[in-house]
């Protein structure tokens, strides 16, 4: 897994790479994701166009860090999710809680 962190505006970018899965690469995003939270910033976009998979624990993640940034008046906003990560996202039925993009930039724009 390869983490990207780019700032643009007051958003967060966070590109990945490779399969968000049980192991390094979930213990990495955890990672990042803590070190967003614990430095303020609660705007959040997670850029999934090379996520060829997404396994349990990358969607719990995802749906944990979402409720915890929440909380705090934020947001995490899905950008370019792979064809895979959609369908599974969608058939574990968290899908619906994320608003999605079709790129960075409206991602970056929606929170305006």
């Amino acid at each position: 897994m390869d983490i990207n962190v780019r700032r643009r505006a007051q958003v967060q970018v966070i590109q990945l790479r490779g399969a968000l899965r049980m192991g390094p690469a979930v213990d990495s995003f955890r990672q990042t994701l803590e070190e967003a939270l614990n430095s303020g910033d609660t705007r959040i976009v997670v850029n999934l166009s090379e996520v060829p998979m997404v396994d349990s624990s990358g969607i719990g993640l995802l749906v944990r860090f979402l409720a915890l940034i929440k909380q705090q008046g934020g947001n995490i906003k899905l950008a370019q999710p792979s064809k895979f990560a959609v369908q599974t996202l969608r058939l574990v039925g968290v899908l619906n809680l994320f608003e999605t993009f079709e790129n960075d930039d409206a991602a970056v724009e929606s929170f305006a």
